[in-house]
């Protein structure tokens, strides 16, 4: 550590600087209570006592602590020491995307193209709490060894619904990434954050800035009024369709945006999948392929997007053969269970045969008793002294009882009847309770739906309006989702159970889907 580290702050022990910028430090720290290593940002003591400033961040803890996503990194508490404003938050092991692209590591597109979705999912979680980063940038990606990207820095945040804080005629964020609207210092939106994820991307894929300029005032001249290059003229090896998504990301009339985070995710997820397929054909050439699947460098590598890409997608996206695997696993599960039931019902219907031929046989032995049997032919041939066979079960005089005491050694008469009717009542009991059980989970899954259906609409009116069509399949698990809960009504209704049952399974199987599409689960 340096001279001017300090030692301890409060009930954390300071063990590196992490880094620092015109608002504050931030130190790796220790909590010396609970022995966990935490990240420590602390204001400097020149903007602790401007009470314009103060405000910013004092509302910079309420956002983050309400913003819990994991791709998001956590506030965990904040207090003030020695007239400073501290905050500790979640530690995260890893390296920014800047880091990777000032030294050089370069990442294949596809790796750009998930790490930039994880973003978007951050922000579209941060955008439905109507809060805005206004600083999105590669550095504040920081990438796991897991391949996990952490937004991190909300500390120019703001709330959608919150004006006033922020200086007159200043501007928020980095120059290289910054919106139209914050150049001129008008009021920004979510769509400013998403014109700064394009820039981002640009940079990523194309190993470039956006704009090469030699001041500061040039910089913001050229985000106002100069068009970029295509990505696709400074690498040709890019797919024009991801060249064309970036150079509508970062237009600059806003209107002419995404306009919503999702939207930017089901376009980035068509892009990915064509080059999915596109690695599938053995006719893409071997520079194109090694420039947008192979990584120069070993260092943090992400997951494929194949494997973990989850952005509302327009396009399916091939599965991972652990995915399919699961999906066998739970066919065979479900097979073995209902050959379990068939079985208990076979068994279960035998044992009723059996019973009721007891009762049958129970209740016609009296009969036989008072009444003369029939001559048996058989015997008038049989031999002066044959050997007497043994009495048989019906026949044996220990055995022959009348309609009383049969009826109390069987199940027979009026206590068969009263049994029968426990039965009856009992099943009549349970299929009532199954009945319910069923409708009470329809009720559950017609509340899901109804929430699928609304965000399903708004969603494809937003895509719409971008130019874009929603996922086919997607478009197919809603009617799916509508026709099984129908069918499950219909068959609760007539007392079906089973058929029920089969319909709401199937349900439920197109709800999750369709949620997941929607980043709700």
């Amino acid at each position: 550590m340096s001279e001017s580290t300090p030692q301890r702050i409060g009930d954390y022990e300071v063990i590196r600087e992490l880094g620092h910028g015109g608002m504050g430090k931030v130190y790796q720290v220790r909590n010396v209570l609970s022995d966990r290593v935490e990240a420590m940002k602390v204001i400097l003591p020149d903007l602790a006592g401007r009470s314009e400033f103060a405000a910013r961040f004092m509302r910079e803890i309420k956002v983050l602590a309400s913003l819990e996503h994991p791709n998001i990194a956590q506030l965990r508490t904040a207090f003030t020491a020695n007239d400073q404003l501290v905050m500790i938050m979640e530690y995260v092991d890893g390296v920014t995307l800047a880091d990777r692209l000032e030294r050089g590591d370069f990442f294949p597109v596809t790796d750009a193209l998930n790490y930039i979705d994880q973003a978007l999912s951050a922000l579209a979680y941060a955008h439905g709490k109507h809060v805005i980063h206004r600083d999105i940038k590669p550095g504040n990606m920081m990438l796991t060894p897991q391949g996990v990207v952490k937004l991190m820095d909300f500390g120019l945040a703001r709330s959608a619904g919150e004006v006033g804080v922020t200086v007159t005629g200043s501007t928020l964020g980095s120059l290289d990434f910054m919106s139209p609207e914050q150049v001129k210092s008008q009021p920004a939106d979510e769509r400013s954050d998403l014109y700064a994820v394009g820039v981002s991307l640009y940079q990523m894929v194309t190993h470039q800035r956006m704009f090469h300029a030699t001041s500061n005032y040039s910089i913001m001249e050229a985000h106002i009024k100069e068009t970029p290059r295509p990505p696709i003229e400074v690498q040709p090896a890019l797919p024009k369709s991801l060249s064309d998504l970036i150079m509508m990301s970062v237009a600059k009339e806003p209107a002419q945006r995404f306009q919503t985070a999702d939207a930017f995710r089901n376009a980035l997820a068509q892009v990915c999948a064509s080059l999915v397929q596109q690695a599938a054909q053995p006719t893409a050439t071997g520079s194109a392929s090694r420039y947008l699947f192979n990584s120069p460098s070993p260092v943090a590598p992400g997951p494929t997007p194949a494997q973990n890409f989850t952005p509302a997608p327009s396009t399916p996206i091939p599965q991972p053969a652990s995915a399919r695997g699961g999906s066998r696993g739970t066919l065979l599960v479900v097979a073995v269970v209902v050959l379990l039931a068939v079985l208990a019902g076979a068994w279960m219907y035998k044992s009723r045969q059996q019973r009721e031929t007891i009762v049958a046989n129970a209740t016609t032995v009296p009969q036989q008793s008072s009444s003369t049997p029939a001559p048996n032919p058989t015997a008038q041939m049989a031999p002066a002294n044959p050997t007497p066979p043994p009495p048989t079960p019906e026949v044996a005089p220990h055995k022959r009882a009348s309609s009383g005491s049969a009826a109390g050694l069987m199940p027979g008469g009026a206590a068969a009847d009263s049994q029968a009717a426990q039965d009856a009542a009992a099943a009549a009991a349970a299929q009532k309770k199954l009945l319910d059980d069923m409708e009470t989970e329809d009720d559950h899954l017609e509340s899901r739906a109804a929430a699928i259906e609304s965000g399903m609409g708004n969603l494809e009116r937003q895509m719409n309006a971008s130019g874009y069509g929603l996922r086919g399949d997607m478009v197919a698990a809603r009617g799916n989702m509508r026709n099984d809960l129908a069918k499950a009504k219909q068959a609760m209704d007539a007392a079906d159970t089973d058929r029920a049952r089969h319909y709401l399974d199937l349900a439920h199987r197109e709800v999750e889907k369709l949620e997941e599409f929607l980043g709700r689960r």
